[in-house]
């Protein structure tokens, strides 16, 4: 016993040695264990925040991407109305245009177009045509006013439509002279026929190529004391190249729906007033089936003569417009453009 006592008293006091080492051992682990929480805690943390940092950010993003473009479809739909007001506009503008037209509201510079008493009508048209007594018109004018029983019989007569001059009226006498200035007296002469073969009935040669002047109009001049001297134009409906496009709709005249010269805003040139193929007054008989595919006298003949002239209402507006102008233009105070780039100058 005493050495197992002996054993136990040295044993003893071992003990609280060990144990404080022990716990010293555990309080470092405990707090090895609580900073190892506590990092790991943080970068959870850490992680958590950047997520949700993230995910925020892509919301928001998103929220404005959706603003966007809800922003620009709205800006979208504004310049879509914007663009309809616009044509809408121009629509109503060129209306504007084609009832003044339409209404002959295109007053001239020189003449006051509430004066009807100097207008012309087809007996002073036709007694302008008689002065030219030599020329193919007169003596074909002369023979349906004076000689109309001789005429009736004529076979090729029946294919004459008439002159140029008296296929057309005009509401305002300064702008009648100007488009007849612009054509010329030869052009203003000319004998208007539906088909070609009324063309070639209205002179015949020999077997050298000489003019048999006992046949065709010359044999009729020369029954009536009236030789045809000089050439003279015939114009034949069936051979001319009609306008293709469509007519201003609901107008009894039949304008032709041409398209208006555009300034870079869009508008119409200031002083311009229409076309002057438009202007022209026809007589109902030749609106409709002038040739035998049904053509009218506006867009066969008066188209070929005219094209695309515009009118404008001075001469200042029209060389403004210039850059506008491709096919000639006339202006009512006497300016006269043939075509690009050929100007009449001088008086009338």
């Amino acid at each position: 016993m005493d050495s197992s006592s002996d054993l136990q008293a040295h044993m003893i006091p071992a003990t609280p040695h060990l144990s404080a080492q022990t716990n010293a051992v555990l309080v470092d682990d405990s707090s090895a264990s609580m900073q190892v929480d506590q990092t790991e805690n943080s970068v959870v943390a850490r992680d958590g925040m950047q997520n949700g940092g993230t995910e925020l950010v892509i919301y928001n993003s998103k929220r404005l991407q959706d603003d966007l473009q809800m922003i620009g479809l709205k800006i979208k739909q504004h310049e879509d109305h914007i663009k309809l007001l616009k044509s809408q506009s121009l629509k109503l503008g060129d209306s504007i245009l084609d009832l003044q037209v339409n209404l002959g509201k295109y007053h001239s510079a020189k003449v006051d177009n509430e004066d009807h008493s100097n207008h012309q009508n087809e007996e002073e048209t036709t007694g302008q045509i008689l002065q030219h007594e030599k020329s193919a018109a007169g003596v074909l004018c002369q023979l349906k006013t004076r000689h109309c029983t001789q005429a009736s019989h004529l076979t090729f007569t029946k294919d004459v439509l008439g002159i140029v001059a008296s296929l057309g009226q005009l509401e305002d006498e300064n702008l009648s002279s100007l488009l007849s200035e612009y054509l010329g007296v030869d052009t203003m002469l000319a004998i208007v026929c539906k088909t070609f073969e009324c063309v070639k009935a209205l002179e015949t040669y020999d077997k050298e190529g000489h003019i048999i002047k006992s046949s065709g109009l010359h044999g009729l001049g020369a029954s009536i004391g009236r030789a045809i001297d000089g050439r003279f134009l015939v114009i034949c409906l069936e051979n001319l190249r009609p306008f293709a496009g469509e007519f201003v709709v609901d107008d009894p005249q039949r304008r032709l729906d041409l398209w208006k010269p555009r300034l870079p805003t869009g508008e119409c040139p200031p002083g311009f007033l229409g076309y002057a193929v438009n202007m022209i007054n026809i007589d109902s008989k030749n609106l409709f089936c002038a040739t035998a595919s049904g053509h009218g006298l506006r867009e066969t003949l008066f188209y070929n003569l005219f094209y695309r002239l515009q009118v404008y209402r001075t001469r200042a507006d029209m060389l403004l417009a210039l850059p506008l102008i491709s096919d000639g233009a006339i202006s009512l105070d006497g300016g006269i453009i043939r075509s690009s780039g050929v100007f009449s100058l001088g008086s009338r």
